[in-house]
């Protein structure tokens, strides 16, 4: 298991070898300054690059797509450096068992947290730019020329003196047999032409749209069966005892069983016809004593953890409690965030075969690698009997990256039926009800101020999950018994463990912000945008609480304490100019704000809004900023923070999940809703490249700061400050 999931051995390697008579170029993550060339007749040698004999350049890729853009992120930054002809660039997905066998030429196949582009674009050039260079090299020696003589344009190589011409697929052989340079330098970001433009995506937008894109869900092969899966409805219960012969002479039903220790499952001919088995199947349950657990437990022991003495502190500075001492005013408030399922909208499902020589699985993974590992535990072959094949995720959202559970139950389900491929299909129910959940957190704020009613100093009192406690325990146990990532955009330093910058971006006086680690029997996950959601919505929510206190405009209590963050400071300035925050809204439209920093990008909202009746609001239009240091595609930025908003929003508004006697209540979209498209604002984006070292995320940092913005409007409009979400709970809509 440890070489599918550590590689311990990272060298730098670019691997030459003729496929279809074409160059391949591939990369491992360790950017070591040497190269080793390897050359293979085999055509299955990894690569990152392909180039055909017709022009054509197919782009490796083992980041998953799933309507985020990735792949043509990727794609662009291969053809900046090879500087190829886009119209001719595709891509296509390697399998762990390849990576395996090449020794993890592709480095991770991980899509989360923002990384997709942010940690693969250094590789990446480099694979372009080590093909361009081989291609030129190649050309130079056909016509005895220095390759400094010699340039590069779409695809064309062109001998400056003479005016002669090739292209990259006549060259394409020759330049495999080249050695690999050693020395490769990438381009100037002033002097890029690919990167930074809203190029049209490679993965096939109108496919998606007129039905025709095949997601996991859609898989079909030969003789294949379907089943369908139930487990028991308490996280930690187990079967007792299940009658199938009260199924099993129904149409279709070719095999029940029981799945591990949790769950048992129905294999029939179609899905419908196992799901309407599964649902006649007498089950009983042995629910532990986890059954007794109620929501109202939960927020107890959430509660208790705002006073609780004992807490980690991820952040300090000062003496807060001498001037919580010598304080003149306080401010307290307490904010919650509840359970939340990521609901994609393609339910968990995998395809699996299994023979005792060989077991495959058609997997709709952000984690090829964490779906090969479950794929070998599961199936009782080695590493080198089993492989994953990924399919185009129908929405991820963090549920399938470090959660495999579906696909361990596919290749179980499959050893049943030895040589048959089998496709397991969850079903809404069992989606919502079994979950990975966003956790649950409870946040006391405290803000002290002097006589002259100066802010002094603010604590913060995180209490509730932990995700690494459940997830990645071994790194609590380094921490010793602490979470770091709780602290996402509240902390003091970077967080190495999510591998980004996470900071808090303002500079207070005095301060302590610390966790009381509150942990559920709802198993906790990475829910898109993981802790920053709720860190932005206690901090920024309560900023507009001080400021109100202070008697200060809430953008200029924020510039008090940014002085030092000029990224910040330019995006909250870049929307704050954008909604006209210096001029007076129209007659019956209140303003918020909100500004974070996560994933290594730095994010503002600001929006405008109207109440009716005291709980009807209406967005009419938010104006977005994001600093991601540099841009792929700017009209996929776009895509992603109007997307990002439609994410925010529903939770902020709409969604939940909640406990009853240790099970999930909310079972499917009508109580687990989201917001629709008639009630989506308009979403302005302002994008601003920061530069710097740090390549920022995309796809998650702004969701953070649609809740907050809406709120502290939402108080300027009725003078309520509302602490809990969701708003439905307090009776107010979005219409």
């Amino acid at each position: 298991m440890n070489a599918i999931t550590n590689i311990a051995r990272r060298r730098f390697i670019i691997s030459s070898a003729t496929i279809g008579s074409g160059l391949a170029i591939g990369f491992d993550l360790s950017l070591a300054p040497a190269f080793a060339n390897t050359a293979s007749d085999a055509p299955e040698i990894g690569a990152w690059v392909v180039i055909q004999p017709d022009e054509k350049v197919i782009v490796r890729v083992v980041r998953s797509e799933m309507g985020q853009g990735t792949i043509t992120g990727l794609a662009q930054m291969v053809a900046e450096e090879l500087q190829c002809d886009w119209k001719n660039v595709s891509y296509s997905y390697p399998t762990p068992a390849e990576s395996i066998k090449r020794k993890a030429v592709w480095g991770s196949f991980s899509t989360g947290g923002s990384r997709g582009i942010r940690t693969s674009e250094q590789y990446v050039r480099k694979g372009g730019a080590a093909a361009r260079m081989m291609l030129v090299q190649a050309a130079a020696e056909q016509w005895g020329v220095s390759p400094s003589e010699c340039e590069v344009q779409k695809g064309v190589i062109t001998h400056k003196p003479t005016g002669r011409k090739t292209t990259f697929g006549k060259v394409a052989v020759a330049a495999s047999k080249l050695p690999v340079p050693t020395q490769i330098s990438l381009k100037d970001p002033k002097d890029w032409n690919i990167i930074g433009k809203p190029l049209d995506r490679i993965d096939n937008l109108s496919s998606k749209t007129n039905g025709k894109q095949v997601y996991a869900i859609d898989l079909k092969l030969p003789g294949m069966l379907t089943a369908t899966i139930k487990e028991s409805p308490v996280f930690g219960g187990k079967v007792k005892s299940f009658d199938a012969a009260k199924i099993s002479n129904l149409q279709g039903v070719r095999k029940v069983l029981q799945v591990g220790d949790t769950a048992v499952a129905v294999i029939a001919d179609t899905f419908w016809q196992a799901k309407v088995a599964l649902d006649q199947l007498p089950i009983e349950w042995d629910e532990g004593p986890n059954a007794s657990i109620q929501q109202a437990d939960i927020l107890k022991k959430l509660e208790e953890g705002l006073t609780a003495s004992q807490a980690f502190v991820g952040n300090s500075n000062g003496d807060y409690s001498k001037v919580l001492a010598e304080s003149a005013q306080k401010v307290e408030g307490t904010y919650f965030y509840p359970f939340l399922n990521h609901a994609p909208l393609e339910p968990m499902n995998a395809t699996a075969k299994w023979t005792p020589e060989q077991c495959t699985a058609w997997v709709p993974t952000q984690d090829g690698e964490a779906s090969m590992a479950a794929v070998v535990a599961a199936s009782g072959l080695s590493a080198d009997k089993c492989d994953v094949i990924k399919i185009n995720l129908g929405g991820g959202f963090g549920r399938r990256g470090a959660f495999q559970d579906y696909t361990t139950q596919a290749v179980r389900i499959a050893k049943e039926m030895p040589g048959t491929p089998v496709k397991l299909i969850w079903t809404r129910e069992e989606d919502m009800t079994q979950g990975r959940y966003h956790p649950i957190m409870m946040c006391k704020l405290t803000g002290t101020f002097d006589a002259q009613k100066n802010f002094t100093g603010l604590h913060m009192r995180l209490a509730g999950q932990s995700i690494l406690a459940s997830v990645r325990p071994a790194i609590v146990e380094q921490n010793k018994g602490m979470d770091p990532v709780v602290f996402q955009g509240l902390a003091k330093k970077d967080l190495p463990i999510v591998g980004e910058e996470a900071t808090l971006d303002y500079t207070f006086p005095n301060l302590v912000i610390d966790h009381a680690m509150r942990n559920t029997h709802v198993p906790p996950g990475f829910w898109r945008g993981v802790n920053i959601n709720q860190n932005a919505v206690f901090l920024e929510c309560f900023m507009d609480e001080l400021a109100h206190t202070a008697g200060k405009d809430p953008v200029d209590f924020r510039r008090q304490f940014m002085a030092d963050q000029p990224r910040s400071l330019a995006v909250l300035n870049a929307v704050v100019d954008g909604i006209g925050w210096s001029k007076a809204p129209k007659k019956g439209v209140f303003r918020g704000v909100a500004q974070m920093k996560s994933f290594g990008s730095y994010v503002a909202a600001a929006c405008e809004i109207s109440v009716k009746d005291g709980n009807k609001i209406k967005i009419h239009r938010i104006v977005a900023a994001t600093d991601p240091g540099y841009v792929v595609n700017p009209a996929q930025i776009k895509r992603q923070v109007s997307g990002s908003f439609v994410y925010g929003l529903s939770a902020l508004f709409e969604e939940e999940i909640t406990i009853k006697n240790g099970a999930v209540i909310q079972k499917n979209f009508d109580t687990f809703g989201s917001i629709r498209l008639a009630q989506m604002p308009p979403v302005e984006t302002i994008i601003i490249q920061g530069g710097g070292k740090v390549w920022g995320g995309v796809g998650e940092p702004t969701i953070c700061v649609a809740a907050p913005a809406v709120l502290n409007a939402f108080f300027k409009a009725t003078g309520k400050r509302i602490r809990t979400l969701p708003l439905k709970n307090s009776g107010i809509t979005l219409v």
